[in-house]
Protein backbone atom coordinates (compact mmCIF):
# COMPACT_ATOMS: atom_id res chain seq x y z
CA UNK A 1 0.00 0.00 0.00
CA UNK A 2 0.85 3.20 -1.01
CA UNK A 3 -0.35 6.72 0.84
CA UNK A 4 -0.31 9.22 -1.61
CA UNK A 5 -0.86 13.20 -0.15
CA UNK A 6 -3.41 15.07 -2.51
CA UNK A 7 -5.63 17.94 -1.67
CA UNK A 8 -5.98 19.37 1.83
CA UNK A 9 -8.44 17.15 2.95
CA UNK A 10 -8.57 14.24 0.27
CA UNK A 11 -6.88 11.04 1.49
CA UNK A 12 -5.63 8.79 -1.12
CA UNK A 13 -4.15 5.11 -1.11
CA UNK A 14 -2.74 2.54 -3.56
CA UNK A 15 -3.04 -0.95 -3.40
CA UNK A 16 -1.52 -3.45 -5.85
CA UNK A 17 -3.12 -7.35 -5.89
CA UNK A 18 -2.49 -10.62 -7.40
CA UNK A 19 -5.67 -10.83 -8.51
CA UNK A 20 -6.85 -9.67 -12.74
CA UNK A 21 -8.33 -6.07 -12.99
CA UNK A 22 -12.01 -8.12 -13.91
CA UNK A 23 -11.73 -9.81 -10.27
CA UNK A 24 -11.36 -6.17 -8.60
CA UNK A 25 -13.32 -4.70 -10.88
CA UNK A 26 -16.27 -6.75 -9.69
CA UNK A 27 -15.82 -6.66 -5.68
CA UNK A 28 -16.00 -3.02 -5.96
CA UNK A 29 -18.71 -2.43 -8.87
CA UNK A 30 -21.04 -5.15 -7.62
CA UNK A 31 -23.13 -4.45 -4.99
CA UNK A 32 -23.49 -7.95 -3.22
CA UNK A 33 -19.53 -8.22 -3.46
CA UNK A 34 -18.95 -4.45 -2.40
CA UNK A 35 -21.69 -5.01 0.80
CA UNK A 36 -19.10 -7.22 2.43
CA UNK A 37 -16.45 -4.11 2.70
CA UNK A 38 -18.29 -0.60 1.90
CA UNK A 39 -21.19 -1.22 3.67
CA UNK A 40 -24.55 0.49 1.98
CA UNK A 41 -25.40 2.45 5.11
CA UNK A 42 -22.27 4.18 4.71
CA UNK A 43 -23.02 5.31 1.67
CA UNK A 44 -25.56 8.86 0.51
CA UNK A 45 -26.82 6.63 -1.89
CA UNK A 46 -26.18 2.83 -2.79
CA UNK A 47 -25.63 3.52 -6.62
CA UNK A 48 -22.44 4.99 -7.90
CA UNK A 49 -22.66 8.53 -9.34
CA UNK A 50 -20.14 8.06 -12.55
CA UNK A 51 -19.05 4.84 -13.91
CA UNK A 52 -16.15 3.79 -16.28
CA UNK A 53 -16.77 -0.01 -17.30
CA UNK A 54 -13.52 -1.54 -15.72
CA UNK A 55 -11.95 1.19 -15.05
CA UNK A 56 -13.45 3.77 -12.01
CA UNK A 57 -16.17 3.90 -9.89
CA UNK A 58 -17.23 6.62 -7.54
CA UNK A 59 -20.40 6.63 -5.03
CA UNK A 60 -21.24 9.35 -2.68
CA UNK A 61 -20.93 8.80 1.49
CA UNK A 62 -22.23 10.55 4.18
CA UNK A 63 -21.59 10.60 7.77
CA UNK A 64 -23.62 8.52 10.08
CA UNK A 65 -23.80 11.36 12.69
CA UNK A 66 -24.37 14.95 13.07
CA UNK A 67 -22.96 17.28 10.91
CA UNK A 68 -23.82 14.44 8.24
CA UNK A 69 -20.43 15.58 6.28
CA UNK A 70 -20.62 14.35 1.98
CA UNK A 71 -17.57 13.15 0.76
CA UNK A 72 -16.78 11.07 -2.76
CA UNK A 73 -14.70 7.78 -3.35
CA UNK A 74 -13.60 7.20 -6.37
CA UNK A 75 -11.85 3.72 -7.08
CA UNK A 76 -9.67 3.56 -10.20
CA UNK A 77 -8.51 -0.19 -11.57
CA UNK A 78 -5.58 -1.07 -13.67
CA UNK A 79 -3.42 -3.44 -14.62
CA UNK A 80 -0.09 -3.98 -13.08
CA UNK A 81 3.25 -4.83 -14.51
CA UNK A 82 3.41 -7.96 -12.70
CA UNK A 83 -0.03 -8.65 -14.18
CA UNK A 84 -2.12 -8.23 -11.25
CA UNK A 85 -4.04 -5.04 -10.77
CA UNK A 86 -3.25 -1.74 -9.19
CA UNK A 87 -6.40 -0.07 -6.85
CA UNK A 88 -6.40 3.51 -6.31
CA UNK A 89 -8.88 4.49 -3.72
CA UNK A 90 -9.29 8.56 -3.20
CA UNK A 91 -11.56 9.34 -0.45
CA UNK A 92 -12.45 13.21 -1.03
CA UNK A 93 -14.44 15.66 1.54
CA UNK A 94 -16.93 17.33 -0.74
CA UNK A 95 -19.26 19.06 1.62
CA UNK A 96 -18.67 22.88 1.97
CA UNK A 97 -19.38 22.82 5.67
CA UNK A 98 -16.38 21.56 6.19
CA UNK A 99 -14.13 24.50 4.61
CA UNK A 100 -16.24 26.73 6.76
CA UNK A 101 -16.21 24.08 10.06
CA UNK A 102 -11.91 23.98 9.83
CA UNK A 103 -11.21 27.55 7.81
CA UNK A 104 -11.72 29.61 11.38
CA UNK A 105 -11.06 28.65 15.08
CA UNK A 106 -14.19 28.50 17.73
CA UNK A 107 -12.56 31.88 18.97
CA UNK A 108 -11.73 33.37 15.90
CA UNK A 109 -8.02 34.55 16.39
CA UNK A 110 -7.24 32.54 13.36
CA UNK A 111 -7.16 28.99 11.42
CA UNK A 112 -7.96 25.95 13.02
CA UNK A 113 -4.67 23.71 12.39
CA UNK A 114 -5.86 20.07 12.33
CA UNK A 115 -3.32 17.26 13.44
CA UNK A 116 -2.57 14.63 10.87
Amino acid sequence: MNDVKTEKHDIELEYDFDEPPQKVWRAISIPEFRESWLPSDALADPEATSVTPGQEVRYRMRDNAPPFLESTVTFTVTPNASGGTSLRIIHKLTDARFDRITDTAANNNGPLMLAA
